[in-house]
């Protein structure tokens, strides 16, 4: 094992065999792999010449878990094979920042299993950012509050702006989205076709295994304030502050401002990683543990990912 370290965020990299002997090595290294990935929140995989969708799924069976459908979108992705999706397709020259999962939601993925086919020409890592530093490095005044208050996510699902409910949910079904919408603590209405949600998550989960409490929410990256000013002044001039695509605010609904932002983008800032993809390499990403991102790019790139869903009494204690 060899360990990728930059402000504060440790990244194990494993040297793995290529196909034939794959699946019998990722089998007897499970359990030290699962440890590494506990410890640290991530881990790459170097070596294994991963080539496919149905071999980065055969990865992910082995080391995480049941496979999840991508549900309750917030961005735009494909499906490729099966439960194999594209990453977030977001301009090339944009940033993505640093986020846990489908925080925002009831139902997230345990873990992350990103594949790189095709590396840019610049850029284009995916980072990652320990929770667990996150959170020490946000002000205790901060993390009260969020902790007290938690953050309540509203969107507006519109046609060519975001996500429309039908992308979102995929469904075409109303009573459909109502029946999820009930079951998962989300309050909704109908305005016409425009439909407009709302919901309260918690800021920090605790995590299964090891009992840490981390920084576990999307506020900074749901907010309006964190889009580039143009972006912001285009949105406002469009629609009013109820209608607007996505936004965070405390979890009473009072407004996150802009100082407590930038202490958050700080704190990721401060303790991200993002070493460049070499093709077939694959990186297993602790959903609750790290956060990841996306780097502006120049070039073509592609990332798969699949997500799964851990059976945690299996798992070694770090």
């Amino acid at each position: 094992m060899s360990f990728l370290e930059e402000s504060g965020t440790v990244q194990p990299v494993a040297t793995v065999p290529d196909r034939a002997e794959r699946g019998e090595w990722l089998l007897a290294h499970r359990p030290e792999l699962r440890r590494l990935t506990l410890r640290h929140g991530s881990l790459r995989l170097v070596g294994a010449a991963v080539a496919s969708t149905d071999e980065l799924a055969g990865v992910a069976a082995v080391l995480g878990g049941g496979a999840l459908e991508y549900t309750e979108r917030s961005t735009p992705r494909s499906r490729v094979a099966g439960s194999v999706y594209t990453s977030t397709e977001y301009p090339a020259d944009q940033r993505i920042p640093q986020h846990n999962e489908s925080s925002y939601s009831s139902r997230w993925p345990d873990h992350l299993f990103f594949l790189a086919t095709r590396t840019p020409r610049t850029g284009g890592q995916t980072p990652v950012a320990d929770s667990r530093t996150v959170l020490t490095g946000l002000p205790a005044e901060l993390v009260e509050k969020f902790s007290a208050l938690g953050v309540r996510y509203t969107r507006a699902y519109h046609d060519g702006i975001g996500l429309s409910w039908q992308e979102a949910f995929q469904t075409e079904d109303r009573r459909h989205i109502e029946a999820y919408c009930r079951d998962n603590g989300i309050a909704w209405e109908w305005e016409g076709d425009l439909l407009r949600t709302s919901q309260v998550r918690p800021a920090l989960t605790r995590h299964p295994v090891t009992g840490e409490t981390v920084w576990f929410n999307q506020a900074h990256l749901f907010h309006i304030g964190s889009l580039p000013a143009r972006t912001t002044e285009a949105l406002l001039a469009v629609f009013p502050e109820q209608n607007l695509p996505r936004n965070a605010y405390f979890g009473d609904g009072s407004p996150i401002d802009a100082d407590t932002l930038a202490e958050i983008h700080a704190a990721f800032d401060r303790t991200t990683l993002a070493p460049d993809w070499t093709q077939g390499d694959v990186m297993v990403v602790d959903n609750i543990l790290a956060s990841h991102g996306r780097a502006p790019y120049t070039g073509d790139r592609t990332v798969l990912v699949t997500m799964t869903s851990a059976a945690w009494a299996d798992w070694p204690t770090p």
